[in-house]
């Protein structure tokens, strides 16, 4: 028995320090994205490497899992109908939880790579990160409006999946592409980098990228949100001076 319960903790040790000894070094094409009146959309380069304290592992292939979130909040999702001939929102689900953006990107096919009860613990498919879980049970096909909801997104550019997308160098250096579209919400993007083995996450880091409007955008939402009347009277005065404009060059080009 003793030497049974020795052999045991040789090989509990042995795998403690092959966790420990694979560690994520990371690095960012950019500390944070600025979104301005002629902004169209931006590509996030993300980099690293594998800082090891021994040799590498010889037991499973080494994967990288990456992943960017933006903001999350509840989320109302409606189903239109038609109805006298016109088109109304009929029943609607509330998602507790929902992120306005959301990439994942691996070295390999996710169901290859990693274990259902490491996706359930660390929510990284899109399928954890967007779930009927919190959802109001007020109809009966709430998974329908949850799909709905990833396929628009997945159009919009919001939701993306790169499965193969992770490039790994000698099990070492890694990197991808995120592309961050138009319409992005203002905000910190969490990035989180798995390392895998054996389907396995062995180590993570987390960072987090600002998204925010700078320059005239930045002084029009503050000035929206901060003082409403003043962002009003501006907008009317605006409007009327381009109505008076408009007005005074048609009557020029009659004559």
């Amino acid at each position: 028995m003793m030497r049974a319960a020795l052999a045991l903790l040789v090989l509990w040790l042995g795998a403690t320090q092959t966790l420990a000894s694979e560690r994520v070094v990371l690095g960012l094409s950019q500390d944070e994205v600025a979104i301005t009146a002629t902004f169209d959309g931006s590509s996030l380069l993300i980099f690293g490497a594998v800082s090891r304290d021994a040799p590498i592992p010889v037991d499973g292939r080494l994967e990288v899992v990456i992943t960017v979130t933006g903001p999350t909040g509840a989320l109302d999702v409606r189903r239109k109908e038609r109805q006298f001939g016109i088109w109304v929102n009929a029943d609607s689900v509330r998602l507790s939880q929902a992120p306005s953006f959301y990439a994942v990107a691996s070295t390999a096919p996710l169901k290859d790579i990693l274990s259902a009860v490491e996706d359930l613990r660390h929510r990284i498919t899109l399928g954890q990160v967007v779930s009927t879980v919190g959802a109001s049970q007020t109809v009966d096909d709430v998974e329908n409006f949850t799909a709905a909801l990833r396929r628009i997104r997945e159009r919009a550019g919001l939701y993306q999946i790169a499965e193969g997308g992770v490039a790994l160098d000698q099990q070492t250096l890694f990197r991808t592409s995120i592309e961050l579209p138009s319409n992005l919400v203002e905000g910190t993007y969490q990035t989180r980098i798995f390392l895998l083995r054996n389907r396995t996450v062995v180590d993570m880091l987390t960072t987090g990228i600002p998204v925010r409007k700078v320059g005239m955008e930045r002084w029009l939402y503050t000035t929206a949100t901060t003082q409403p009347v003043l962002y009003g009277l501006m907008s009317l005065v605006i409007a009327i001076a381009a109505g008076w404009g408009a007005s005074a060059l048609f009557r020029l080009l009659q004559r």
